[in-house]
């Protein structure tokens, strides 16, 4: 009986670290998006570079394209950005950017120093589009198909690897 004060606390404390050794084998880069598989988030927001055009989720049907969240601010969309631009050469795919919590100034001066790979960039200043997108943080890349459903998600900065070898064939299944 005396044994059993000692012994409760340590199987709580034992299973506690058995959940918490579990949990740092995981990665945090496979968060499951509950949008996988689902429509895409409506919107409507004006381009970085022309504030007078508007782009809404719907001018978008019909085609399989990317969405690339990124800031000025973002140390690791400076990582990812050579590999897009190089990306966008491929004319794969079309990719908008949606540039997040940021300034129209900030953006602008940031795509002009190290290369445009969008088609458009939309201006999310808020961040309000980015968190109907479940945005945890930038960057992050989604791909949507033809009919507007999301069918990918990327967290953190795109990888050769991950180009090659998940969304170069997703893409081509989907024009296919």
């Amino acid at each position: 009986m005396r044994y059993l004060k000692f012994l409760l606390p340590l199987g709580v404390f034992l299973g506690l670290v058995a959940f918490l050794a579990a949990g740092l084998k995981l990665n945090p880069r496979e968060v499951p998006s509950p949008l996988i598989d689902k429509p895409a988030p409506a919107f409507s927001l004006t381009q970085l570079e022309n504030p007078a055009q508007t782009i809404r989720r719907d001018d978008l049907l019909g085609k399989v394209w990317m969405l690339n969240v990124w800031a000025s601010w973002c140390v690791a969309c400076r990582q990812e950005h050579p590999l897009l631009v190089k990306f966008a050469q491929s004319k794969l795919l079309p990719i908008y950017g949606l540039n997040y919590k940021d300034s129209r100034p900030e953006g602008l001066q940031w795509l002009a120093r190290f290369g445009n790979p969008y088609d458009a960039s939309l201006f999310d200043q808020d961040g309000r589009v980015g968190i109907d997108w479940g945005v945890y943080g930038v960057p992050e890349t989604f791909i949507i198909d033809r009919q507007g459903v999301v069918r990918f998600k990327h967290i953190g900065p795109l990888t050769p690897d991950v180009i090659r070898s998940r969304i170069e064939p997703l893409v081509r299944q989907l024009n296919g």
